[in-house]
């Protein structure tokens, strides 16, 4: 029978579990559903994601304002995914902050790309009328970009690490306690996804540059929070194991005269063993080894998802 399409099936809640990782730095995970987290200033606090409504984002800021009362004065998006953007209103933060290229990334494909997501993860968009439009960045920078914390708090360091999971992702860096919110540039233990990836970039150049923070804690775009030099360390090494075993395989289909779909089904048979128990793996990996079949034939930039193109790829590859 073929399989629902991507995580259209998926309906059950996932138990959301609230870390305290260090004095005012918080992290929110939820079996594999997209990760957020927040992190108090003297007199403020900086939010790291937005979820994908605002009524999501409200369920968030009611577990967060059981610690704190402190008012939000920044909203950092790491990308420009709707499940990473259209909750932004919730925060009512008068300073929203991304990288440059993820405001002309909302710009150019935000709109198709909310509409992909929604169809693909439903469950997520919890209360999708209240989402009142896209999310437009206010403040947004190139390469690094630092928040003053304000007393003896120390900074919050925010850095562009090249091009990976989108053009414009970027992660947050706190040096005082060595945390490290990476954002979908690393995943714990959930699967990637890497349709609008720059993938050979992403598994040497960007994760070689998130690696070098040399973090002791890191909280990952989706899956458990992960504590201690050596489980962080891991958690980079396993999304670049994702990443070259993907494009190994597909190398190698190229190379011996094979088809997009003898690319899916030697990447589905090379990561399985390992990743396959994996959340949204299964949802994933068409659109992956879509992109990445694009790539290795010379088209620079991901090509727009759209619901249609979505149900496409879906029929073509995993049905």
């Amino acid at each position: 029978m073929p399989r629902p399409f991507a995580s259209s099936a998926d309906l059950g809640g996932k138990t959301q579990t609230l870390e305290i990782l260090a004095d005012g730095v918080y992290a929110l995970t939820a079996e594999g559903d997209p990760n957020v987290g927040a992190v108090e200033g003297e007199d403020f606090l900086v939010c790291f994601e937005a979820l994908a409504t605002p009524a999501a984002a409200r369920d968030w800021l009611a577990v967060l304002r059981e610690h704190t009362d402190k008012p939000i004065r920044y909203l950092v998006l790491s990308h420009y995914h709707a499940v990473r953007t259209l909750g932004a209103s919730a925060f009512g933060a008068p300073v929203v902050v991304a990288h440059d290229l993820t405001r002309a990334l909302i710009a150019e494909r935000g709109r198709q790309d909310w509409e992909s997501e929604y169809g693909r993860m439903p469950r997520l968009f919890k209360d999708p009328d209240g989402i009142p439009g896209l999310t437009r960045p206010t403040a947004t920078f190139s390469g690094t970009l630092t928040i003053d914390l304000g007393g003896d708090r120390g900074d919050l360091d925010l850095a562009y690490c090249g091009r990976g999971h989108t053009e414009g992702d970027i992660v947050a860096w706190l040096p005082r306690h060595r945390i490290l919110f990476a954002g979908d540039l690393v995943e714990t233990q959930a699967a990637l996804y890497t349709g609008d990836a720059f993938h050979r970039e992403w598994a040497s150049g960007t994760l070689d540059h998130v690696h070098s923070f040399g973090a002791e804690i890191l909280v990952g775009g989706r899956g458990a929070v992960a504590h201690g030099r050596d489980a962080a360390q891991a958690a980079v090494g396993q999304t670049r194991d994702f990443l070259v075993t993907m494009i190994d395989e597909v190398e190698r289909v190229r190379r011996e005269g094979g088809a997009l779909k003898d690319a899916f089904a030697a990447v589905h048979a090379a990561l399985a063993p390992a990743y396959g128990g994996w959340p949204i793996f299964e949802h994933c990996l068409p659109f992956d080894v879509s992109r990445l079949w694009d790539e290795l034939d010379g088209v620079e930039r991901p090509r727009i998802w759209t619901a249609e193109r979505d149900r496409e790829v879906w029929a073509e590859l995993q049905d």
